[in-house]
């Protein structure tokens, strides 16, 4: 990665947070003008090197751009004075207001996630604007067409247009409402890099990680919000165990198989910590808060047979009341069978079954083939783990399940 790729990747979402205050809430012009000063940074650079304050010399060369784009409009209006007051500063990247850098990329995290927009408009403005992917990474973590993401991130911002939203962090009335599109946005990113739903990879760490990066970014502008700190917690614990997720040529390795000690300890402790921070705030753990605690039961044992799955259990039963899904309900199934064996955790699964809850998912019968197999129903077994590979859309996990099912043979 080039210098002016790694200080986009890191800086963007203050730059352009920057920019899109000073364009009085235009974030269209301020991607824009932001890009334009990225080409010149790859040529000015290489040429005359790199300069001491790189953050600055993108927002100074983008913040012109802005001001020549107003010129040409001939709109001397207040968005125009705004732009030009300081059009005299040197570039030093004295720029903005060191006291409202976090207030920038706060809004823009609320901008991004505006509940005018769709989820999947939410993810790639997300991914776009304050993660600083490209257009072409983006489509390629979620396996989607190119222009299918630039047509998703310019329609998200001409519905943000016309819905005339401010760029601004929303008042306190508002940001918990709000504040949960955010964190939904970055779990889906964090969840799609952790478990691929399809392709040839089991995982897209870099999503995974960016996700992280941008959860740190997050707990760090609000620090009192104990479900910010109990995502970061989930996202963080999770990752944890990525080392020891996959064999030498990229092949799924199963909890039950994983060698603990390739677990990243520091990102345990992390997590940890994180998930310390929402206890301590008072209020209970919300629905993240209360995967993270799940997560820390896993990074806490020895081994599987170690693991407190009685807790683990009553967690999703707390998880299910506040937080109702099928998924939900099938984890708790995994959880009650090592905890209590599996024909108690075979009922759960075949209520789900009953009730027609996530067709043409391959999770159900997965689980449910996995239970019968342990209570020796072997032909019923085999016959749900191929349904299940059949349903499954990633190469990696498709062949576990495939090696399951020919096992039973």
């Amino acid at each position: 990665m080039s210098s002016v790729e790694a200080v986009w990747r890191i800086e963007s979402a203050r730059i352009i947070g920057a920019l899109t205050r000073f364009a009085g809430g235009d974030l269209d012009l301020a991607e824009d003008v932001a890009q334009e000063a990225l080409a010149e940074a790859l040529v000015s650079w290489s040429r005359d090197g790199e300069p001491a304050n790189p953050a600055g010399w993108l927002l100074a060369t983008a913040r012109r751009r802005a001001i020549d784009s107003f010129r040409r409009r001939a709109a001397r209006d207040d968005k125009y004075a705004l732009l030009a007051r300081d059009e005299s500063d040197d570039g030093d990247g004295h720029l903005w207001d060191p006291d409202r850098i976090d207030d920038d990329v706060l809004a823009l995290m609320f901008v991004a996630c505006h509940p005018v927009l769709s989820p999947e408009a939410r993810v790639a403005l997300t991914l776009r604007t304050v993660g600083g992917l490209s257009t072409e990474e983006i489509a390629r973590a979620f396996l989607v067409p190119v222009p299918t993401i630039q047509a998703r991130i310019t329609r998200a911002k001409k519905t943000i247009a016309a819905a005339r939203v401010p760029f601004q962090v929303p008042p306190a009335a508002e940001r918990s409402e709000r504040l949960g599109g955010v964190l939904s946005a970055l779990y889906v990113i964090f969840t799609e890099g952790s478990t691929a739903t399809a392709g040839d990879s089991l995982m897209r760490r870099d999503l995974a990680y960016e996700a992280i990066r941008l959860l740190r970014t997050l707990a760090a502008l609000l620090p009192a919000e104990p479900e910010v700190a109990g995502l970061l917690a989930l996202c963080e614990l999770t990752a944890a165990r990525f080392p020891a997720r996959t064999g030498p040529d990229g092949e799924a390795i199963l909890l039950e198989q994983q060698d603990r000690r390739r677990w990243d300890l520091s990102a345990i402790r992390r997590g940890l910590a994180a998930l310390g921070r929402a206890a301590a705030a008072g209020r209970g753990l919300g629905p993240y808060g209360l995967q993270a605690a799940i997560a820390a039961c896993h990074a806490s044992a020895g081994s599987v047979a170690e693991t407190d799955w009685e807790r683990i259990v009553l967690l999703y039963e707390a998880l299910g009341r506040v937080a109702p899904s099928p998924v939900v309900e099938l984890n708790r199934a995994v959880a009650v069978a090592m905890a209590s064996g599996p024909a108690e955790a075979l009922a759960v699964v075949d209520d789900l079954v009953a009730r027609n809850r996530l067709p043409g998912s391959h999770l159900l019968p997965s689980v449910r083939g996995e239970l019968l197999r342990r209570l020796g129903r072997t032909a019923e077994a085999r016959a749900e783990l191929e349904l299940a590979a059949r349903l499954c859309a990633n190469a990696k996990e498709r062949a576990v399940l495939a090696r399951k099912a020919a096992a039973l043979a």
